[in-house]
């Protein structure tokens, strides 16, 4: 019977990082540096909500968009925090996760054959979602251009079978960020084509120099772009699976119908959480923020003095960090850390060929969890010597 499978599901495969991660879940005494969650308890205001939501009954079927409460919520935060305009009532879908407003903006917008661009190294989710929607993913190397995507880059490889391109800013797994300046020039290419721009920016509020600035907020391609968002990350609410499309009106109209079908609604007990988050949690991003980036500067303080050559990311909860020195591959390196220091980091080739050569490290861990794996990392270079 297996043979009776779509090819495009038996074509793909269980992401890097998952795959890496179930394969030392198992072993003792590892210390993991590999998932990209927030260590932090969903704020107590939040869970309030949520039970209150509960107690109120509210556990039926919502508008297929979401509740109109949230989408309004989500409309002032995203106009206030990111100079999005955007109609609560046409403009925005409540979506399970950002993961499942990814998968509905693609099957909306590609046809079979269509080329996705994305700049390497990226999240392994994106490839999958494009391939079973009948696309096909174009890699670009920016490991020359400091991770980060260029519109020089972006216009050479742009054919007459380019659908989309994927901006995910601030970066999994590199951390940068893309200035207002860059994304004005990655606009200006966008607008002199018939293509989409899906800007993921599940990470938007965690930046740690300026604010985040939204592709969206440039009006000459507003009816091109597709915004991705959500509170998994801002809020620590990975497990509500809450995320949100932004789109023109016309567009969202087409997307709406995808995921109708696809999930009806999303949870009715999370969005009531969500609006809680987004309307009276603005302080909880903010103050996560900054146990975040008091990690990041000691993980980037005892990197260097490491002599681990890495850079200091402006974004996210992530170092990239470079191993290209050595004459093993990511995988291999990543696996005598488990083996010989006992802590976890994602090898880079989870993230695109264009990974190869690196490895990702997670601070969304508590600082005493950090200050042992780092100890152990650098044990282990002491004496292996590299």
């Amino acid at each position: 019977m297996e043979q009776l499978i779509n090819n495009r599901v038996k074509n793909i495969e269980i992401s890097g990082i998952r795959q890496f991660f179930n394969m030392v879940a198992d072993k003792k005494d590892i210390l993991s540096l590999t998932i990209g969650q927030p260590d932090f308890p969903t704020p107590h205001h939040i869970k309030e909500k949520t039970k209150d939501a509960l107690d109120k009954n509210h556990t039926s079927y919502t508008p297929n968009a979401g509740i109109l409460s949230l989408r309004k919520a989500i409309s002032d935060f995203s106009y206030k925090n990111h100079q999005l305009n955007y109609n609560p009532e046409s403009e925005i879908i409540v979506t399970v996760g950002a993961s499942q407003a990814i998968d509905v903006s693609l099957r909306t917008i590609l046809q079979e054959g269509d080329e996705v661009i994305l700049p390497g190294p990226v999240y392994p989710g994106y490839e999958p979602l494009i391939t079973l929607a009948g696309g096909i993913p174009v890699h670009i190397d920016t490991r020359e251009n400091q991770f980060k995507i260029t519109a020089e880059q972006i216009e050479q490889t742009i054919t007459d079978k380019t659908k989309a391109v994927i901006i995910p800013y601030p970066s999994n797994p590199t951390g940068v960020t893309l200035s207002k300046e860059e994304l004005e020039e990655l606009s200006a290419v966008i607008d002199k084509y018939n293509i989409f721009l899906i800007a993921d920016e599940i990470y938007s509020e965690l930046v740690y120099k300026d604010t985040h600035v939204s592709i969206g907020s440039f009006e000459n391609i507003r009816d091109k772009v597709i915004i991705i968002n959500g509170v998994s990350k801002s809020h620590s609410m990975t497990g509500f699976r809450i995320g949100y499309i932004l789109a023109a009106k016309w567009l969202a109209k087409q997307m709406l119908k995808v995921h109708q079908y696809n999930v009806s609604c999303a949870s009715s007990i999370s969005q009531y959480g969500a609006l809680e988050a987004i309307k009276n949690g603005q302080n909880d991003a903010l103050e996560m923020k900054k146990i975040y980036q008091v990690r990041r500067d000691y993980v980037y303080d005892r990197l260097r003095k490491m002599n681990v050559v890495t850079y200091l990311p402006t974004g996210g909860f992530y170092f990239f960090i470079d191993i290209r020195h050595l004459e093993e591959d990511s995988f291999t390196v990543a696996l005598k850390l488990v083996e010989e220091a006992k802590v976890a980091l994602v090898p880079g080739s989870a993230f695109s060929q264009f990974g190869e050569g690196f490895l990702r490290l997670s601070y969304a861990y508590d600082l005493e969890t950090i200050k042992e794996g780092l100890d152990r990392i650098e044990s282990f270079i002491k004496k292996d010597g590299k």
